[in-house]
């Protein structure tokens, strides 16, 4: 097996997925780290976001991640062979207000860890520029859907849902204008 040092962002997500589903901890990977997978590095995140399905202890967590060599410091998990570092936000697992219906799973060598779609990812980053303003997060948003083919018409849909459809409108232009490069 490689080395923590050696593994990519999904190389490391997918083990440590594979590694905590062992234990009975059912979660999904979101946040920068699937727009990371998606735009095969275009955005590097550090940070790898896991959101329990089901919540456990996170004694449960902790004891899991020991026997990886993980430990906690504040809210993280870090390692000392690898600059990622792990997370685990409350949950539910959700889209701005709006819970996830469905993942994914990738296949990387380390194992096929859950984790949003594309066009949740996309939903992921623009609850975070439709509520807060952020700029980084709509670069994100159109970076994984120039890599991606997600489903316009949902995140129309999703974006009516949360009061945001003018600013939906707004930016449309855009994600149809990415996702239609060659």
């Amino acid at each position: 097996m490689k080395s923590l040092a050696d593994m990519s962002l999904g190389e490391l997500a997918a083990f440590v997925w594979t590694h905590l589903h062992r234990h009975g901890i059912n979660c999904v990977l979101t946040g920068g780290a699937c727009v990371s997978i998606y735009t095969t590095g275009c955005y590097q995140s550090y940070d790898l976001d896991f959101v329990e399905r089901v919540p456990s202890s996170r004694k449960r967590i902790r004891e899991a991640l020991v026997e990886l060599g993980f430990f906690e410091e504040s809210r993280y998990f870090k390692h000392p062979e690898t600059k990622f570092f792990l997370e685990f936000p409350a949950g539910p697992l959700s889209v701005g207000s709006e819970p996830v219906k469905a993942t994914v799973t990738l296949e990387f060598p380390t194992g096929q860890p859950a984790l949003l779609s594309p066009t949740d990812c996309v939903k992921d980053r623009l609850a975070a520029y439709y509520h807060w303003n952020d700029q980084q997060s709509l670069e994100q948003t159109l970076l994984v859907a120039q890599s991606n083919r997600i489903d316009i018409g949902e995140v129309r849909r999703w974006s009516d849902e949360e009061g945001k459809l003018t600013e939906f409108e707004t930016i449309k232009q855009q994600l149809l204008a990415r996702r239609n490069r060659p």
